[in-house]
């Protein structure tokens, strides 16, 4: 036989008014209707003994500060987490991956690309999660649509060294007419530093020897991109 329901045991998902369970929700209303922990719910699928799925996300949402930050953790720390796992481990990272590829996609499609919203989305998307410097560049042709978006220099929390002769190599290698550098802060602050001016102005000097614009240079922190060429610096 079962175990009975003691008057105090909380409702499963599937008991709930079919217009607030998170899978119903979304059908419904999109998925920007639904919460942080109803969204990580739906990955969950399953809650714990005494907790929904909902109630397990919401712990984990606490537990870590934010989504971001949960997103964010090491995988030791979340596969050992309960409700979690080796497997929604995997399949959560496999949906931000998704999220990053889409968005590289959406960028592709643009017609003409300069320091736009949809450059900032995606290389915040890229780089603002990642914990050492890492130097990018987004190749472009003649109408400044994107051709490819490379990582090139990988750091330190503190610092990357860019070769300038590597990044006119690449460029030629994909014909581009035009370039935008990309790097984060892993500090989270934005502001570029007097050795990234520098640098700037001897990538625009090794560029401009083969015919191929510097449009810009963006810097990547904590939900802020600062642009060189909105600042007058290129």
């Amino acid at each position: 036989m079962g175990k009975k329901k003691t008057k105090n045991s909380p409702k499963t998902i599937n008991q709930w008014p079919e217009h607030e369970r998170p899978r119903e929700k979304l059908l419904q209303r999109g998925p920007s209707a639904l919460s942080d922990a109803e969204l990580l719910a739906i990955f969950i699928r399953t809650g714990v003994p005494g907790k929904t799925a909902v109630d397990v996300a919401r712990d984990l949402i606490d537990r870590y500060g934010s989504l971001r930050e949960l997103l964010a953790a090491a995988p030791e720390d979340l596969c050992e987490t309960p409700g979690l796992g080796e497997a929604k481990y995997v399949q959560l990272q496999a949906s931000l991956e998704m999220g990053r590829r889409f968005l590289a996609e959406k960028l592709k499609r643009e017609i003409t690309l300069g320091s736009t919203r949809e450059t900032r989305e995606f290389l915040q998307a890229q780089l603002r999660d990642r914990k050492n410097e890492v130097f990018c560049v987004l190749f472009l042709d003649n109408r400044h649509r994107v051709l490819v978006f490379e990582e090139l220099f990988q750091g330190t929390l503190n610092g990357t060294a860019v070769y300038p002769r590597e990044i006119v190599k690449r460029a030629l290698k994909h014909n581009a007419a035009a370039v935008i550098l990309v790097h984060n802060h892993p500090s989270g602050v934005a502001e570029p530093s007097r050795a990234d001016e520098l640098l700037t102005d001897r990538l625009k000097e090794a560029l401009t020897l083969v015919d191929i614009r510097l449009l810009d240079h963006l810097v990547v922190g904590d939900g802020e991109t600062v642009s060189f060429s909105e600042r007058g610096l290129i």
